[in-house]
């Protein structure tokens, strides 16, 4: 498919998606939802891509929001479709079997933190900015982050950061969790590359069940997550990968997995 508004590179056995609308710095519209629903679709199939890289175009933002032009016009049954449409792509992006990586190399607000959010890891750039100031526009987070910003900051700063609409920055959004790690701008990307090449050495099977499980221990309780958990692990036991792995070991030898 022609993208639009979205880069998307295949490298080997990983992929990188750039949303692609610098002079809007990056703000998420209709046709980039579409865009990157399809995208996912699409990946969600291709199981030669083991991991996924997702950052922004041009040296401003990761995404700035939405796009507030659209956005404008909304009333309540179609203020509702927006919010719909965007959850669902970024649930989508969240549930696959793969790391997802946010590579946030400036501007993540409101939508576009959101975002970020739904991958897995995230990695910043020290100049990155991030926030949620949706209550400045009269309105709520609609995309997801007043349900995952609790999960990962705890809900009484998730709260703040929410009803405040404070911009925080890199260093200060690692210190609280939100971030994984942040690093100098033109280091982002070549560190999320080395990240992403040292998680494709591992066995393929076991980092994507490890996704599965840590994704499901947010919906399930502990006892159920210990089940879940202990399904998928003798699932793994019954793969090649396993085999190669432990025997690799025992032989004091590095492992060649093949995926199976």
């Amino acid at each position: 498919m022609d993208y639009q508004t979205i880069i998307f590179e295949k490298r080997s056995n990983y992929g990188i998606i750039t949303l692609n609308r610098p002079d809007k710095l990056n703000a998420l519209n209709f046709q980039l939802f579409t865009e990157l629903d399809t995208l996912i679709k699409e990946i969600e199939l291709d199981e030669n891509i083991n991991a996924l890289i997702l950052t922004g175009s041009g040296d401003k933002a990761f995404a700035a929001g939405a796009d507030i032009k659209e956005l404008n016009s909304s009333n309540v049954r179609s203020g509702k479709q927006f919010s719909e449409f965007g959850s669902k792509v970024m649930l989508r992006l969240e549930q696959l079997r793969i790391p997802v990586i946010a590579a946030i190399n400036g501007f993540a607000l409101g939508g576009g933190l959101e975002l970020a959010l739904s991958c897995h890891i995230r990695f910043a750039s020290e100049k990155a900015k991030m926030g949620q100031p949706e209550v400045n526009l009269g309105i709520i987070p609609g995309y997801g982050a007043t349900q995952r910003l609790p999960k990962i900051v705890g809900k009484a700063k998730a709260l703040e950061l929410i009803i405040s609409a404070k911009t925080i920055d890199a260093q200060y959004a690692k210190s609280i969790g939100l971030v994984n790690n942040v690093f100098p701008n033109e280091e982002l990307l070549p560190k999320t590359i080395e990240f992403v090449e040292l998680v494709l050495t591992k066995a393929p099977l076991a980092v994507s069940a490890a996704v599965e499980c840590v994704n499901a221990s947010q919906n399930l309780d502990l006892q159920e997550g210990l089940t879940y958990e202990s399904s998928r692990f003798g699932d793994i036991c019954g793969t090649q990968d396993f085999q190669e792995g432990t025997l690799a070991f025992l032989e004091k030898r590095n492992p060649n997995f093949c995926g199976k």
